[in-house]
């Protein structure tokens, strides 16, 4: 049954992500409890929970550790906490957006923010012809990926048809995935901007190493040591796999577009990432993040560290009494 007093589920499946959230919550003492989806059970019978309030950390790259059922698992979770009546910070419909690279484009399409052209196929011999009438080299980009995880970039239209003789296509584990542009990032870095509760958090720019890059903002969550060509970042990861990492302030369109985004979509927190296309000059965005891990040594890179922001917010929108130190 739900407690009568004021307490948080945070709901998680990586075992070292959250270490800097669980560590700000205990110092802000906020009552709160841990829930690993990577293994686990609900009852349908029970139409309450302990929590009044439940943050959705889940994330779409769970199946690099095994832990594939956990997404389905995850996103049924939630709609059991919605329909419990516990207020959920990037509920179901935030996490189903997480879970489809298909949906995120769709998204961009519906707010008319230009995206890399993309085709969508479900059989890896369907992947040359969905590319025909792109602009090599094209990046063939799971739909469930998280991480950067099953990025393949091709640089002409030969080599993704030896990839495709060779067996080395991977659609991913929905058997989905997108046939997309890769486009030439201006000034040889990405931008991922940070959104909380409506409003901008922070912006890095993200200066991959040339090799490509897995990028997961932390520093800890690296999916493996293979590299991805292009694709979506995890800012945890980059002080190994990006040459440079920088603060940022992108131009206040781009701010409103993404909060646009936020909105559309219903996420409470979220990482968008576009760049600069280098043909052009025109701003494409291409990843929408509903799990969006932290830049590592955020203190250095932006000035403040954005888990007191997140715990600032959690206690605000729960009504937690807690105290308010002076930030770590």
């Amino acid at each position: 049954m739900r407690t009568t007093e004021p307490r948080l589920g945070v709901v998680y499946e990586h075992p070292v992500w959250f270490a800097p959230l669980f560590e700000e919550l205990d110092r802000r003492r906020v009552p709160f409890d841990r829930v690993d989806v990577s293994a686990h059970a609900f009852d349908l019978d029970i139409a309450g929970t302990p929590w009044t309030l439940a943050l959705n950390r889940m994330s779409p790259s769970a199946h690099l550790r095994g832990h594939a059922a956990a997404i389905a698992h995850a996103r049924e979770y939630l709609r059991y906490l919605g329909a419990c009546g516990v207020d959920v910070v990037n509920g179901a419909d935030a996490f189903a957006l997480e879970t489809s690279k298909v949906a995120q484009m769709l998204l961009l399409r519906r707010l008319a923010l230009p995206f890399p052209r993309t085709r969508v196929v479900n059989d890896v011999r369907l992947a040359p012809d969905a590319a025909r009438g792109l602009r090599f080299p094209v990046v063939v980009k799971p739909n469930i990926g998280g991480s950067g995880a099953g990025i393949q970039r091709y640089e002409t239209p030969e080599a993704l048809r030896r990839a495709l003789d060779d067996g080395v296509l991977d659609l991913g584990i929905d058997r989905t995935a997108l046939v997309q542009e890769f486009l030439p990032a201006r000034g040889g870095h990405i931008v991922r901007v940070e959104v909380l509760g409506g409003r901008f958090l922070y912006a890095i720019k993200v200066y991959p190493n040339p090799d490509g890059f897995n990028l997961c903002p932390a520093d800890i969550c690296r999916p493996g040591e293979e590299t991805a060509a292009a694709g979506d970042l995890c800012p945890a990861d980059l002080p190994k796999v990006a040459l440079r990492v920088e603060g940022y302030t992108p131009p206040a369109p781009v701010i409103g577009a993404v909060l646009a985004v936020a909105r559309a979509a219903r996420l409470d927190l979220a990482g968008v990432e576009y760049l600069v296309n280098d043909r052009d000059g025109e701003v494409y965005y291409y990843d929408i993040n509903a799990l969006s891990n932290f830049v590592a040594d955020a203190q250095a890179v932006i000035g403040f560290n954005p888990y007191v922001a997140l715990v600032d917010y959690l206690a605000l929108r729960g009504g937690f009494k807690v105290p308010v130190p002076a930030e770590a």
